[in-house]
């Protein structure tokens, strides 16, 4: 905005080099910046409403990893097209067992990486953020809503799954337990695991919360 580019801009050259696609694009922005960060301009020719029109663009150095890259902070290409797909029941329901499981078992790949140290802690999210992305759903459309919902309920019902005696998986692990063997667990150990279960429910509560605070207020 600042350069002057507008929504819908076809670019046709940066600094003379011609711009076939999207993907040419953005590599010539992101080899704008320097080794040492220092950003450079590019006299950029767009095609407007019919019209040629040459633009002056300062992409902004960001770092990634040990080299710096420029950005312009604008969506580069076309929007992707959307594409309605149906199935049969039978297949529907097949295809929505395999896409249940997917999504389950990167939940638990994403909850060992976090325990684990391999992933952040930032990924947890918390209601604040689940109303967010709901209301940007909502406003793609029913489908884009519905698969959100979705996908937040597996995500839950496998949290729901895991064993914390506070928890429904708890409850599982207690029916091993009797069940392997051959007596309940004890009233003093039922409420060492019950506190213990809702101090890691509470902790993981908060972290999400904050999590939540953070990335609304950053």
């Amino acid at each position: 905005a600042a350069a002057g580019l507008r929504a819908g801009d076809t670019v046709r050259s940066v600094d003379g080099a011609a711009v076939p696609d999207g993907q040419r694009l953005r590599a010539l922005i992101r080899a704008s910046t320097g080794p040492a960060g220092e950003a450079r301009e590019q006299e950029w020719v767009v095609d407007r409403n019919g019209q040629r029109v040459s633009l002056t663009v300062k992409p902004v150095p960001e770092k990634q990893g040990d080299a710096w890259v420029g950005r312009v902070g604008a969506y580069i290409g076309a929007a992707p097209q959307m594409m309605t797909v149906r199935h049969g029941p039978v297949d529907g329901l097949l295809k929505g067992v395999v896409r249940t499981w997917e999504v389950s078992w990167l939940t638990l790949k994403m909850m060992g990486r976090m325990v684990i140290g391999e992933a952040s802690i930032k990924n947890l999210s918390g209601p604040l953020t689940i109303a967010d992305y709901a209301g940007k759903s909502a406003s793609l459309g029913i489908t884009s809503y519905i698969l959100f919902l979705a996908l937040i309920s597996v995500s839950l019902g496998v949290l729901n799954l895991l064993p914390l005696p506070v928890l429904d998986g708890g409850h599982l692990m207690y029916y091993l337990w009797e069940g392997v063997t051959g007596r309940s667990v004890s009233d003093v150990w039922m409420e060492r695991l019950q506190r213990g279960g809702v101090v890691v429910l509470m902790a993981l509560m908060s972290v999400a919360l904050f999590n939540d605070v953070a990335r609304l207020a950053g």
